[in-house]
């Protein structure tokens, strides 16, 4: 097929597609309009909600509820084994290790991410070049996670000692007059080695919200207090951070949800080998490397289960939001 042929192709894709779409809604719409006035308003948002809760319930209810039933049974999906596949997430060795290490990402991406972000969000306040600083920090959040961790093995590459070393990191070192560090090998450095990366992608995400939020903040009531005699230490406690609360919780939770998913670093980097898994990994290795379904799904439904409460939570706090306003 010619370029040409693809391209007209693509076109007419797009032009049935959206015009299906108006079409459906103009039709709907019509429908609603001969309906009883008091009907009319009672339908007439359910007629637009319908496509989207059609698509979100064929691409996501129902696999969810696929999933949690292929849960209970065995590797081939052909026979119910009850609990033996939660049994096997929470006490084989390789998915203690997976636990661990996500813990261990969920208290340093976290707390690292939301305290530069939040630290650098009040800093930027003073900075000539404002808008440039913040570009340069938020810059690797264009970078998706895969291409983050091809430009940071890079950066880790390790040569033997004697050898010329391409990694920046060795290369500094090993000028210095140190002994090449095997920065993925190395099981007591590799998972921090992994965690900064994450830290250097969402260090930009929260810096931007967080800078939002801090310049929302009244000048007045700055102002008022530093005329009091309050210490710049004192307005960030006191004032800043309690006023920006609420869009501290989002961003910390926004970071927990995606420490959670985290998948694609850890892939890229290690393939989860050296004492690096995470719950996702273990997930697609069970799933696509060892044909174990069962297995796979029990573990994407705890992975499912950690992180729906914290959803709920920011559901719940984006609703007194709207009720408060």
């Amino acid at each position: 097929m010619s370029v040409f042929s693809k391209i007209l192709s693509v076109i007419i894709a797009v032009i049935i597609g959206c015009g299906g779409v108006l079409g459906v809604f103009y039709a709907m719409n019509y429908l609603a309009n001969t309906l009883p006035h008091k009907w009319r308003s009672r339908i007439l948002p359910w007629i637009y909600l319908a496509p989207a809760l059609l698509v979100l319930t064929a691409y996501l209810i129902l696999p969810t509820l696929n999933t949690i039933y292929i849960s209970f049974l065995d590797r081939r999906s052909q026979n119910f084994v009850g609990w033996e596949n939660y049994q096997f997430a929470f006490t084989s060795e390789a998915m203690l290790v997976a636990f661990r290490n996500n813990l261990l990402w969920l208290v340093l991406v976290t707390g690292f991410s939301v305290g530069f972000g939040l630290i650098l969000a009040v800093l930027m306040d003073k900075v000539r070049y404002e808008p440039l600083a913040k570009s340069l920090i938020f810059l690797p959040m264009a970078i998706s996670f895969v291409g983050a961790s091809v430009i940071w093995r890079f950066v880790y590459a390790f040569r033997p000692a004697g050898a010329a070393q391409i990694g920046l990191l060795n290369g500094i070192i090993t000028s210095l007059g140190f002994e090449p560090v095997g920065w993925l090998v190395e099981r007591s450095i590799n998972n921090f080695a992994l965690i900064a990366i994450m830290i250097w992608l969402q260090t930009g995400f929260c810096l931007v919200l967080l800078s939002a939020a801090v310049k929302g903040i009244p000048k007045d009531i700055i102002e008022a207090a530093r005329m009091d005699g309050a210490s710049e230490v004192q307005i960030f406690w006191r004032i800043t951070i309690p006023m920006i609360r609420s869009t501290l919780a989002v961003v910390t939770t926004t970071v927990v949800i995606m420490v959670l998913k985290v998948f694609d670093i850890v892939f890229v980097m290690t393939a989860g080998n050296q004492g690096t898994e995470v719950i996702a990994s273990r997930m697609i290795k069970e799933m696509f490397n060892y044909r174990d379904y069962g297995r796979g799904s029990a573990i994407a439904v705890i992975l499912l289960l950690a992180i729906v409460p914290i959803m709920v939570v920011n559901i719940r706090r984006f609703r007194q939001q709207e009720t408060s306003r």
